[in-house]
């Protein structure tokens, strides 16, 4: 077994770089579909998770396990250090490609954060990450892509024509 300690400045991100999480208010209420979105940058989760963490630590969020789907990711330690203490990590082939899970609170509050591809543009990452703290969304990570992806139509408004005399 191996446990990887993240050494994290005060901030709890590598130079200085923002973790892109979104988290509803009400997550981990069993509620939503998803009760956020996490845009990472690579998918190493050795790097990534302990950023993810500590970022929802100062949001009053004690991340205890962290599941993942195997196939997206690339092999993660089994235990984590972030901050002086440990966060167990676990992957499994049965879980959805675009969805990661929290536990915290002792067990008793799940979170499903819907995962933007690392390799997705800035511009649709962003709009994801704020679809998934709204209401009613659709209950697949690829339908919530596909519509953070549409762009709605540019409105062009009608000038008024211009006749000239020759």
């Amino acid at each position: 077994m191996t446990t990887t300690q993240g050494v994290w400045g005060a901030e709890g991100f590598r130079g200085g770089i923002d973790v892109r999480v979104s988290l509803r208010a009400d997550a981990g209420s069993g509620e939503n579909t998803f009760d956020g979105a996490w845009y990472p940058r690579t998918r190493d989760l050795a790097v990534e998770v302990p950023e993810l963490v500590a970022a929802l630590d100062r949001r009053g969020v004690r991340v205890e396990r962290f599941t993942y789907p195997l196939e997206p990711w690339l092999p993660a330690p089994r235990k984590l250090v972030v901050d002086g203490r440990v966060v167990r990590t676990g992957g499994f082939r049965s879980m959805d490609a675009g969805v990661v899970c929290l536990t915290w609170g002792g067990g008793n509050r799940v979170a499903h954060l819907l995962v933007v591809p690392p390799e997705t543009d800035v511009i649709t990452g962003v709009r994801a990450l704020r679809l998934c703290t709204r209401r009613g969304l659709p209950r697949s990570p690829e339908m919530v892509l596909a519509a953070a992806r549409s762009q709605p139509l540019p409105q062009v408004p009608d000038l008024p024509v211009v006749t000239r005399a020759v």
